[in-house]
């Protein structure tokens, strides 16, 4: 591979360190492709790749920095590929958007099990489309004083990205020193990108990938694909803001977030990460 010809993205210096980080990750890329090319033949030579869903995806995006643990792009768009050829065409190709979650239907579906009642995740092999995805987070990782979450709430549209923050006093990236997990700006995992950015401390990059940010977001993916350009506030998008926060504020009312009432709750900051104290029941406020 060519280090010459990697895109590096725009909150990221174009460095040789950089450019060599990300070259790094498509050979993982690689390798894990041929494991999947591995697991498909063993599958055909048992006889059963034609009755088995195959899906290749990943739970987050890559774990460079203003990736892993963020709810732009690079964080929470990934790769899903599937394979059934009883119900998916081989080089079929869809453009709309799509959760994991809605894997638990699509599996379901294919195995002819009725869907529960409740359910609210969607069969991929269903005819329903969405137009935008809603996006979340809590806690990633103890790397604030406390034990202390990030909330963030938002959607994704083709044309926009709106964020919610609500503790925007907080670091988004964690703390800059180490608290108990990873290191400085722990919810970044170490590489040698990351290194570098806080080495020198170059703008606008150091700002993108550990500083604080503002209560809101709004990105307009037609002319800021990479996300860099906070147009929330401008006068021009106030429109926009308007009714992609309201369609945010709708959905956590919708889904019983415990945010839509109280913004500010510390439920995430008490809730253990697991075990018998935690049922998953949020108090009341």
């Amino acid at each position: 591979m060519d280090a010459g010809r990697v895109k590096v993205p725009a909150h990221l210096p174009d460095k040789p360190a950089v450019r060599d980080d990300i070259l790094n990750y498509y050979c993982e890329v690689q390798q894990f492709d041929k494991e999947c090319g591995a697991i498909l033949r063993t599958l055909a030579a048992r006889g059963e790749l034609e009755n088995t869903v195959v899906v290749v995806t990943s739970d987050n995006g890559w774990q460079m920095p203003r990736g892993l643990a963020n709810c732009y792009d690079l964080g929470v768009r990934i790769p899903m590929a599937m394979r059934y050829p009883a119900r998916v065409k081989a080089g079929e190709r869809r453009e709309d958007f799509v959760s994991i979650g809605d894997l638990a239907a699509t599996f379901l579906e294919a195995a002819g099990v009725a869907l529960p009642a409740g359910l609210t995740a969607s069969s991929l092999f269903s005819g329903k489309r969405r137009d935008a995805m809603f996006l979340e987070r809590e806690r990633h990782a103890n790397v604030r004083a406390g034990n202390l979450s990030y909330p963030v709430r938002g959607v994704r549209t083709r044309e926009f990205l709106y964020l919610r923050n609500f503790e925007p006093k907080r670091w988004p990236a964690g703390d800059p020193v180490l608290v108990w997990a990873v290191g400085p700006y722990g919810d970044v995992d170490d590489s040698p990108s990351k290194r570098l950015i806080m080495a020198e401390k170059a703008q606008p990059y150091f700002d993108l990938c550990f500083g604080k940010r503002p209560e809101e977001e709004l990105y307009d993916l037609r002319k800021d694909p990479g996300q860099v350009r906070n147009v929330a506030g401008e006068a021009g998008y106030a429109k926009v803001q308007a009714e992609l926060a309201a369609k945010v504020a709708g959905w956590m009312k919708e889904t019983g977030d415990p945010r839509a009432d109280a913004p500010r709750t510390d439920y995430w900051d008490r809730a253990a990460y697991s075990g018998p104290r935690f049922r998953g029941t949020p108090p009341k406020e």
